[in-house]
């Protein structure tokens, strides 16, 4: 897949960092592409080995937001305002879906609850791949057990806060 390289700043929407990808660029990595776009990325060639694997986000028109995470930033020594060189590449491994398994400590609940196992069956996939990836590194039982009660409490149609969002 062909890699482009370009400078740009990096600027800020809200409390954001990114750098704007245009339609033409964007183009060229992936033609005719108007969902979030898997790609990897090189911000002032960091990382050296394994570029990060990050999802363009559309913003109309064909353009594109590349979201820079405080790793990318903090790896590249950049902070918004920067010009920075930018390598993208189209990730052609990319699998929609989510990227982690459902824990069985929150699979087994959930069977459980119809309720709550027909809420979770009405999410969007993107919904449904943030909440596991957000279970993926929870390893104490106790942060385990408060978050599976969230969830499911929220999943019942119950009112609550979990994942920083009201439900």
């Amino acid at each position: 897949m062909p890699k482009i390289t370009f400078k740009a700043p990096i600027q800020i929407l809200g409390i954001n960092p990114f750098v704007y990808v245009s339609a033409a660029r964007a183009s060229a990595i992936q033609p005719n592409w108007r969902k979030p776009l898997p790609v990897f990325v090189r911000i002032n060639r960091k990382p050296g080995k394994k570029p990060w694997r990050i999802n363009m986000m559309p913003i109309g028109n064909g353009d594109f937001r590349l979201y820079l995470h405080g790793e990318v930033r903090r790896a590249s020594q950049t902070q918004v305002g920067d010009l920075v060189r930018v390598e993208v590449q189209f990730d052609t491994h990319y699998r929609n879906g989510p990227m982690h398994p459902m824990p069985s400590w929150f699979r087994v609940p959930l069977v459980r609850n119809p309720k709550a196992k027909k809420a979770w069956g009405a999410l969007s996939p993107s919904r449904k791949k943030e909440i596991l990836r957000y279970f993926a590194p929870l390893k104490s039982p106790e942060v385990r057990m408060r978050n599976l009660q969230r969830a499911l409490r929220v999943l019942s149609g119950q009112r609550g806060r979990f994942m920083g969002r009201s439900w």
